[in-house]
């Protein structure tokens, strides 16, 4: 299955070459169209090699390291093209191919309006060496390979945000492309410091040490310089900032990948690089990012209070940014436990985030297209108010992406939230259980936040506000193009909820061989 794995890494890496070659015609328009098209069948194939790879994994062992490529790249540096995949690293890579051919169909009919309207050419190849990006993190197990896909994915996106974004999306570009390239040159400075002292990069390896080689004060910074630029990416409060204009900037797509899988590089870094390469240093500062978790969940879901309530003049888009705060600081809480409880439901809750709020961007984006808004306010006043009654399936469908964002019992959000909060309950030793059973109940507290703040939203743009008249105006409802983009995140949405052994049997026996030195 090496083979399939490579082929997944260079097939969009060809598709987005092949946008600048003279093969598209002289004619703007058909140029556009052949494009876009090439983008839905590049992310297709590589879909397909997707679900290959899962088919062809061996799920009797997900803890070995599978489909692995191991050649020396430069020897000089001991930098080695290192591929491979397990339980952890699997469902990502699906979640990644899955998002990236569904934004392709989306686009492929409501193409973003750039400024200056920049060929779609453009648009695609930007799109494919994105999903070259994303896919590579997952894939790589060499920490400067690492670091190179992780720094892959920044120029694209920036681009997409200032390009192909609305209202103030040139300084939220810029914002975003400053917050994580500091944060990844700080990650590359622990990268070099483990490296240069364990002579290798090999993250197998270094999992296969579990610290030995590494002192402890060795570890520590490491261990600090890793954690804070990979809380960028996450994005962990305080480190947060950058989100919010981003999302509230970025086009549909642009969202939706976003939140569904760059958001997941930062946590997954976390769980195969921080927890099995330097131990002793994750022990020590797991108590902080505990508390930064729990505070990150309380704050994400008081701002999105804020921006909910009547008059407030709240994006939808905003808010939904700033509940990811919420939502990924669940991840945090059940990566700091550093036990195999809490890291199963760190991992289950980055994969039912990337469904549910991928769903949640599309939907809001349609809105957005529909009205040319996303304010909450004008979305339920007289003009744009009760979906249930102008556009049913559109509100049917915020509405269960609302409920499964709570962590409704039956959806995919549920799992995560309690496994997590389950890890902080009773931590791995070494740690103090008094503050990490306060930081579980300040979760329990942002679950409760949590739903107060997306009820209100359901009530107010499905429902509409009493206080105004009701609308008369009908808006078109769900688009043949937008059902066959969102249907696939509603129904895993509730396969993952009903079915929770789909991705625990996978990722349990992976995450217990990290944690024990893997």
């Amino acid at each position: 299955m090496n083979e399939v794995l490579i082929a997944l890494l260079v097939l969009p890496l060809l598709g987005a070459a092949l946008t600048l070659a003279p093969v598209f015609g002289p004619d703007r328009a058909v140029a556009d169209r052949r494009a876009l098209r090439l983008n839905t069948v590049v992310t297709g194939a590589v879909l397909l090699l997707a679900l290959a790879l899962a088919a062809g994994f061996d799920h009797d062992a997900p803890a070995r390291m599978q489909a692995t490529t191991d050649v020396s790249w430069i020897p000089a540096l001991h930098v080695r093209l290192h591929l491979g995949v397990d339980g952890v690293s699997l469902p990502l890579i699906v979640l990644t191919a899955l998002l990236t051919l569904l934004c392709a169909l989306y686009s492929e009919k409501r193409l973003p309006n750039g400024e200056g309207r920049p060929s779609a050419r453009a648009f695609v190849g930007l799109f494919l060496l994105l999903e070259v990006g994303m896919l590579a993190t997952f894939a790589v197990l060499d920490l400067l390979l690492f670091f190179t896909a992780f720094e892959i994915v920044l120029i694209p996106m920036y681009f997409l945000i200032a390009r192909w974004g609305s209202g103030a999306k040139v300084p939220a570009a810029n914002r975003f492309i400053l917050y994580t390239l500091l944060g990844s040159a700080v990650m590359l400075l622990g990268f070099l410091l483990i490296g240069g002292k364990a002579g290798t990069f090999d993250m197998q390896a270094l999992a296969a040490a579990h610290g030995k080689g590494l002192s402890h004060t060795t570890q520590v910074i490491a261990a600090l310089a890793i954690l804070v630029g990979l809380a960028v990416k996450a994005p962990a409060w305080p480190l947060h900032s950058w989100l919010p204009d981003a999302h509230t900037a970025a086009p549909t797509v642009g969202s939706v990948l976003l939140a569904g899988v760059m958001l997941k590089m930062g946590t997954y870094g976390l769980v195969r690089v921080l927890l099995p390469v330097v131990p002793d240093g994750a022990t020590t500062l797991a108590p902080y990012l505990g508390a930064f978790a729990a505070v990150g969940i309380v704050y994400g879901s008081l701002a999105c209070l804020a921006l909910a309530r009547p008059g407030a003049k709240g994006d939808l888009k905003r808010l939904i940014a700033y509940s990811s705060v919420g939502h990924m600081g669940f991840v945090l809480l059940g990566i700091a436990s550093l036990t195999p409880v809490g890291v199963n439901g760190a991992l289950f809750a980055n994969i039912a985030h990337g469904l549910i709020t991928g769903l949640l961007f599309f939907v809001v984006g349609a809105l957005k297209d529909r009205y040319g808004t996303a304010d909450l306010d004008t979305l339920a006043g007289a003009t744009g108010a009760a979906l249930y009654g102008r556009a049913p399936r559109i509100g049917v469908l915020l509405a269960f992406a609302a409920v499964a964002s709570l962590g409704l019992p039956g959806l995919a959000g549920f799992w995560g939230e309690l496994l997590a909060m389950l890890g902080a309950f009773d931590p791995a030793a070494g740690l103090s259980r008094p503050a990490f059973v306060t930081y579980m109940v300040l979760a329990g507290l942002g679950t409760l936040l949590t739903a107060a703040y997306l009820l209100i939203v359901v009530k107010r743009v499905c429902m509409g506000d009493p206080k105004q008249p009701a609308p008369v105006a009908e808006v078109a409802d769900l688009r043949p193009y937008e059902a066959v983009s969102w249907t696939p995140l509603a129904a895993l949405t509730l396969v993952a909820g009903l079915w929770p052994a789909l991705l625990l049997g996978l990722s349990d026996p992976a995450v217990k061989h990290l944690l024990g030195g893997g």
